[in-house]
């Protein structure tokens, strides 16, 4: 049968450490742009961490990581998406020797997956510049952070050489235009950055992702690194040539990251974008030379579509993930707005395997939704979390169909597999998880854990390979 997943296939879940870990000044961790965005992306920053963040107790995975690496295990998880706190390691992000502490963390964070043969797979900045950063270099404005971030690079790939295979470099790179204080430290008020502002910083980021891939080959030739995109499907509204063109247009926004991972250059169609709108770069030849350094594979956040018009009046604007678009009548949406769309998953996969032939990795997706935990008639508590299952059993099948189509598919991390705080609305009754998490919005709650009944939905697809779809 050729309709399946293949044999080596990684299944898991993903989170990012700034929305677990805690302990946000423990063990001489410094302090990230996150420990200052109290009500997440769509709140004020702060001068200073306040109480009233969640994320700076988190899940306190920091301290209970075993406990949650075992449920993990328990439901057969092949591989676990986690990043590590760059200011863990280099608590100002500029220092020239790592925090030893921090590291010890991820030593052993990385053993105990290995232990119960959970392979790594991390993403090495999740939205937590070192606030030091952002605040004296106006964070990735500036190219001195390049050398930064290859010296934090080079630092944790000497150290998780043997124990990390899959590496991400840079989580959803594309978003720095959307939320560019939490994506890429810039402190400068978005109102105030130019289209020539953002551009120079993203392209320093996509040096500094092409520099750590170079370096991260050397110290591990059998490694596999790979991008981040945030990828969202976007489909014409009508059938008026000019949505399709409006689309094409929009679809660019994401995919020249992506292009650029995997072509190593800029393509023509942004260089005449930058010429007719007077963008001009600070590209060195140097730069050029690294940019080479492709991927080993793309991989992508996926929760949801949209449409692109030149039709305002025939829509209304819907949000989801960052990225702004119009309704879809023939899709349903999530508490929060997302419109679900599992076969845009399909047309997503094969869109980006049509065009780089790469192997792809989906590492991102999942419902966030309001759970409510229930005690049964055995006195064990619970979620039914009906409605989850049927998200992601749609978009599983889905993925399924696109290897049937051709795609070569690594693995899928579905997001926020342990209940985190949610990165856009700093809420913890967002959950997206497996396993209840018993803490909410107003800081309260034991962190007990408890299983929802997807936990066991999951276990039995990973059992069966998918096969129980």
């Amino acid at each position: 049968m050729i309709n399946q997943f293949p044999k080596d296939f990684l299944w898991g879940g993903a989170v990012a450490a700034n929305q677990c870990e805690g302990a946000y000044l423990e063990d001489g961790k410094g302090l990230s742009v996150q420990d200052v965005l109290p009500h997440g992306l769509k709140g004020e920053r702060t001068e200073q961490p306040t109480e009233d963040n969640l994320k700076l107790e988190g899940i306190d995975f920091y301290h209970r990581y075993k406990e949650d690496i075992k449920l993990l295990a328990e439901m057969g998880f092949k591989v676990f998406r986690t990043s590590i706190a760059w200011s863990r390691i280099f608590p100002q992000g500029d220092e020239n020797q790592p925090n030893e502490k921090g590291l010890q963390f991820y030593d052993d964070l990385f053993d105990e997956c290995l232990r119960y043969g959970i392979e790594p797979l991390v993403t090495l900045s999740h939205y937590e510049t070192p606030l030091y950063l952002a605040e004296q270099y106006d964070g990735w404005r500036s190219r001195k952070l390049i050398g930064f971030y290859a010296n934090y690079c080079q630092t944790v790939f000497t150290r998780y050489k043997n124990k990390v295979k899959y590496w991400l470099t840079f989580n959803e790179i594309n978003s720095l235009f959307h939320a560019p204080f939490m994506s890429a430290g810039i402190n400068t008020p978005k109102h105030e950055l130019t289209e020539q502002d953002l551009y120079q910083a993203a392209h320093h980021e996509l040096v500094a992702s092409a520099l750590a891939t170079k370096i991260g080959h050397e110290i591990m030739p059998n490694a596999k690194i790979g991008c981040m995109i945030l990828g969202i499907t976007v489909y014409p509204l009508t059938p008026d040539p000019a949505d399709v063109i409006q689309m094409m247009l929009q679809d660019r926004e994401t995919l020249l990251f992506a292009d650029i991972h995997a072509r190593g250059k800029y393509p023509t169609y942004i260089l005449n974008y930058f010429k007719a709108n007077n963008i001009v770069l600070e590209v060195t030849s140097e730069d050029e030379e690294i940019l080479k350094h492709t991927v080993d594979f793309i991989s992508f956040s996926y929760y949801s579509s949209t449409c692109a018009t030149t039709h305002p009046e025939l829509s209304e604007p819907t949000g989801g993930n960052l990225i702004k678009g119009y309704k879809n009548p023939y899709v349903k949406a999530s508490e929060w707005g997302w419109q679900i769309d599992p076969k845009g998953l399909r047309y997503t996969l094969n869109k980006l395997y049509d065009r780089y032939q790469l192997p792809l990795f989906i590492v991102e997706n999942g419902l966030g939704a309001v759970d409510e935990l229930i005690t049964q008639e055995d006195g064990e508590k619970t979620v039914e979390d009906e409605y989850r299952i049927q998200y992601l059993r749609e978009h599983l099948l889905e993925a399924r169909n696109a290897i049937h189509d051709g795609v070569e598919l690594m693995g899928y991390t579905s997001w926020g597999c342990i209940d985190i705080v949610s990165a856009s609305t700093a809420e913890l009754r967002k959950r997206y998880g497996y396993i209840y998490v018993d803490r909410h919005d107003d800081g309260s709650g034991s962190l007990e854990r408890y299983k929802k009944k997807s936990f066991y939905w999951y276990k039995g697809v990973i059992a069966s390979n998918g096969e129980c779809l």
